[in-house]
This record gives structure tokens, C-alpha cells and sequence, in this order.
């Protein structure tokens, strides 16, 4: 091995030791988005519900969901056990099937009524719609409402009453 390759290789094993890197760790598992399409046959094939991401490219908020919320280690946790993930971008003409009418993505988040952005659909496994969050949320928060309705607690009772029950304040 010759002399360069061998400080280059100390010097890795000298960063990743000091910054905390196993170099046999893993790296975090990402979350697997699709599709509105595939998504919904994932989801009645599965008997997971839907989730889904509607945003655009200039929304700065739908960047810090993005950033902050959906790499959340416990949102990330409880998403991929739970839910299909769906990104749809409200501008793009790319084209979906809704049935066996082809539509395009600005199309479908237009049908779904969402008028700001992000917004995030929840649908069932076979493809009814549940209810859409509008906006950012925390991860703290958007986990109350992941498990509010991945736990078909709001089959039970209100939102404000399962908030409640867990003992978090109301705003």
C-alpha cells in the first residue's frame, strides 16, 4: 500500500472516530415515498392507510416539513410502519390514474380541494378520504395526528379530546 493511501485512509478512520461515525453503522432509514398511483395500490394491497404530501417547489414551509418534520426519527418510525407515503407536487403535470381517469398531480391535489401548501391527506387503504391537515407542523405534533388517525382513534372521539387524553394543553 503505498504511503499516501495509507494517511488517507488513517485520516478517515481518525475523522469518523472522533465524530462519533461507526463506519459499520447504518446509515437512518429514509422514508419511501411514491407515487399517487402506485400509492393507492400499495395501500389496498398492504391494508395500510395513505398519506399524502401535497406541496410545490417554491413553498418554503413544505422545505421545513421536509427538514425538520418527516426526519423526525419517531415520525419516521411511525410512518413507514404505519402509512403509504405519497408526494404530490400541486403544480406538476406529471400524470396519476384516479380510477381509470388519467389526471395530472395539479389535477388531483386541485380535486382533493387543497388551497395552501403543505398540506397533508390522509386517505384508508381503500382509498376513501379521511381528512387533510393544512400547513407545518412540528414533529411532536404531526405525530399526535399520525397516531390520531393510524390508530383509528378518530373512528372514537374529537381530536380535542384525544389531545386531552394524552394530557397535552390545548392551544
Amino acid at each position: 500500500m503505498n504511503s499516501t493511501l495509507v494517511l488517507l485512509l488513517s485520516g478517515f478512520v481518525f475523522l469518523s472516530t472522533n465524530l462519533g461515525l461507526n463506519m459499520g453503522d447504518k446509515p437512518d432509514s429514509e422514508l419511501k415515498w411514491t407515487s399517487f398511483t402506485q400509492g393507492v395500490k400499495e395501500a389496498e394491497a398492504t391494508n395500510k392507510k395513505v398519506l399524502i404530501d401535497v406541496f410545490t417547489d417554491w413553498c418554503s414551509w413544505c422545505k421545513k416539513m421536509d427538514s425538520d418534520t418527516y426526519t423526525d426519527p419517531r415520525v419516521k418510525d411511525y410512518l413507514s410502519k404505519n402509512y403509504v407515503l405519497v408526494k404530490l407536487n400541486a403544480e406538476s403535470d406529471a400524470k396519476e390514474t384516479l380510477d381509470t381517469t388519467e389526471v395530472t398531480d395539479a389535477q388531483l391535489a386541485s380535486a382533493f380541494g387543497v388551497n395552501g401548501y403543505p398540506t397533508t391527506i390522509f386517505l384508508e387503504s381503500n382509498g376513501h378520504p379521511i381528512t387533510m391537515a393544512p400547513g407545518f407542523m412540528k414533529p411532536d405534533e404531526f405525530l399526535h395526528v399520525l397516531k390520531y388517525i393510524g390508530d383509528d382513534v378518530y373512528k372514537k372521539m374529537e381530536f380535542k379530546n384525544y389531545l386531552k387524553s394524552l394530557g397535552v394543553p390545548a392551544k
